[in-house]
């Protein structure tokens, strides 16, 4: 597999392409649910030449089958959040490495070294949740900074607060990230203010607080805590990277993450950009797994790399994206 030591280093479009297609060719020989998926689309893998035409698997084949290459050990199952076991997506990981260097990676490209920063986490810690995949890359960060201040806080708001509120950090970065209902809970709480704070919401209200859409949260953080952009990160279970935003709505990926625009009513289309479909995600360190999935999310991707969530939509209707399951 001579893809993993390039997975970390794409740097142009022909590089991205090559290993793309190299570890479409390993998923399809070593996956057995993602090469049945590919045989009963009666797609010719062989034929398959661009990125743009690899076959992208249904994300709610994690919560029905094993999405998994070959018969490595799994060192690691990420689990979704879900009202019941049959709710949620199973993601075995057969690498812990792969993981850490992708989000270590990740996170470097758009903020530069863990040194630099003091990490404040309002999510529950490990041992509260120790399936999440979000809590388990939190952790890493916290566990990869230099001072003792970085943790999880969900349940401490006082001692929070009064790190914030003291000005010897060293010249670290103070960066809080949460769940949307804990961030609320904490701007509430908070009763200060600090300029040099960054703020990142991972989305969540987990039946705490009415759902709002991003920008109204956004809008009422902002108030809050008296600092703009506030920061966003993109990730899901199924996932082994991440995307960020700075502000504005708009994600980046990492040079080893795409995300493309599919037609809601024809799976098999993809959209130009600047135009509304469901997002497909490609995540090249996500190989052992399978790197081509097919969201739920919907969205719109720009010429600049960037791109949107817009909302949900219900896979239920699409036509195409059943084949397999039940």
């Amino acid at each position: 597999m001579k893809f993993i030591e390039r997975i970390f280093n794409i740097s142009d479009e022909r590089t991205f392409n090559e290993v793309a297609l190299e570890i479409f060719r390993y998923q399809y020989d070593q996956n057995e649910t993602y090469h049945k998926y590919v045989d009963a689309l009666g797609i010719a893998h062989s034929n398959i030449m661009n990125f743009l035409q690899i076959p992208f698997i249904p994300i709610l084949f994690f919560k029905t089958s094993t999405v998994k290459c070959g018969n490595m050990v799994t060192q690691k199952t990420f689990q979704s959040s879900g009202t019941t076991g049959t709710d949620k997506s199973k993601h075995p990981v057969t690498d812990l490495k792969v993981y850490r260097e992708s989000l270590f990676c990740g996170f470097e490209k758009f903020y530069g070294s863990l040194d630099d920063y003091d990490i404040f986490a309002l999510m529950p810690a490990p041992e509260e949740n120790p399936d999440s995949s979000l809590i388990f890359m939190v952790n890493e960060w916290i566990n990869n900074t230099p001072s003792g201040r970085s943790g999880f806080y969900l349940h401490d708001f006082t001692r929070l607060t009064e790190i914030l509120q003291k000005n010897d950090r060293n010249s670290r970065k103070p960066l809080i990230i949460g769940l949307s209902y804990a961030l609320l809970d904490f701007a509430e709480y908070f009763q200060s203010s600090s300029p040099d704070l960054i703020i990142m919401e991972t989305g969540g209200m987990k039946g705490k607080r009415k759902e709002m859409i991003r920008e109204e949260l956004h809008a009422v953080l902002t108030e809050k805590f008296g600092i703009s952009p506030i920061h966003s990160e993109y990730g899901m279970t199924e996932l082994l990277s991440q995307a960020y935003s700075k502000g504005n709505g708009r994600f980046y990926t990492p040079p080893w993450m795409k995300v493309l625009t599919r037609d809601p009513n024809d799976p098999f289309q993809l959209f130009p950009f600047e135009k509304t479909g469901c997002l497909n995600i490609i995540d090249l360190a996500n190989f052992n797994s399978c790197s081509f999935i097919a969201t739920d999310d919907l969205g719109k991707t720009h010429g600049d790399g960037s791109f949107e969530v817009l909302g949900r939509f219900d896979p239920g209707d699409v036509r195409g994206c059943n084949l397999m399951v039940g």
